[in-house]
């Protein structure tokens, strides 16, 4: 089905740009953290195919997308050696990077969610592994930089439900059999769109019913 809504030339050219702009992510996130230059390229790594790789293994894609074709696996480190050099430069167009950065999240939540649904897996556990393809990058890169993962911080805009809107017209697409190359493509600009739009007002996910604590986080206690 996939290769039905893309060519496959088109589809590898459009995962290789969202490779890239995740693996920036990663890897300034890195530069701040102050890691060296294997910690950049791991976590570029890491953030670029976390999320494929998780999917693949699910689905049984045996050995996943992500060591089996050369461009996948050298594009995150073409990104740490990027921004390994000029790291000053890149945060000084990180709107620019978090506009690609929305629509790479726009692309796999839609193309994780296909792919899944071609092994075989129902809709909602098709729609659920979109969305690990979409954000599992970016809560690997958090969990291996020692921080609360960003999707979920209620004090971080929107970043998962755009993704969850995204696989959720993918698979009711499906469930009508009117998934096409324009269908598909309204759901990536449908979701690629939210998290712009989350981004631009700060959109955030509601915390507990009648919370009553002001604290923005709470304190672990000393044990």
């Amino acid at each position: 089905m996939l290769n039905e809504l893309f060519t496959p030339s088109v589809q590898h050219a459009l995962d290789i740009v969202g490779i890239f702009v995740f693996a920036i992510s990663g890897a300034l996130l890195a530069v701040r953290k102050n890691f060296d230059v294997f910690g950049i390229a791991v976590l570029a790594e890491v953030t670029a195919l976390g999320g494929g790789i998780f999917r693949d293994v699910m689905i049984g894609a045996i050995p996943p997308a992500a060591f089996t074709d050369l461009g996948y696996f050298t594009t995150p480190l073409l990104a740490a050696g990027l921004v390994f050099f000029l790291h000053p430069h890149v945060e000084r167009i990180q709107v620019g990077v978090n506009v690609f950065d929305a629509a790479g999240l726009g692309l796999f939540c839609v193309s994780g969610t296909v792919k899944a649904y071609d092994y075989g897996l129902g809709l909602t556990a098709s729609a659920a592994l979109g969305l690990a393809t979409a954000v599992g990058g970016g809560v690997l890169r958090d969990v291996l930089a020692n921080e609360v993962p960003s999707l979920l911080r209620w004090d971080r805009d929107l970043y998962a439900v755009p993704a969850i809107v995204g696989a959720t017209m993918v698979v009711l697409c499906i469930r009508f059999d009117a998934l096409n190359a324009y269908t598909s493509g309204t759901a990536v600009v449908t979701a690629f769109v939210l998290r712009l739009l989350s981004m631009r007002f700060h959109w955030r996910a509601p915390r507990a019913w009648n919370r009553r604590s002001a604290t923005a986080e709470e304190t672990p206690a000393v044990i």
